[in-house]
């Protein structure tokens, strides 16, 4: 049978899931409230 807190306590990410990590949580990416936002300043215009 597994041990799974003995396999937990082994286990190591693999770096490209890291590098991807990365890529995404530091893309500046648009969101809804962005979209809101600009149209809102668009509006005023």
């Amino acid at each position: 049978m597994i041990d799974f807190e003995e396999e937990l306590k082994k286990y190591k990410p693999s770096m490209e899931i890291e590098e991807a990590e990365d890529a995404i949580y530091n893309r500046d990416m648009t969101d809804m409230m962005d979209i809101l936002q600009e149209m809102m300043k668009e509006s005023k215009k």
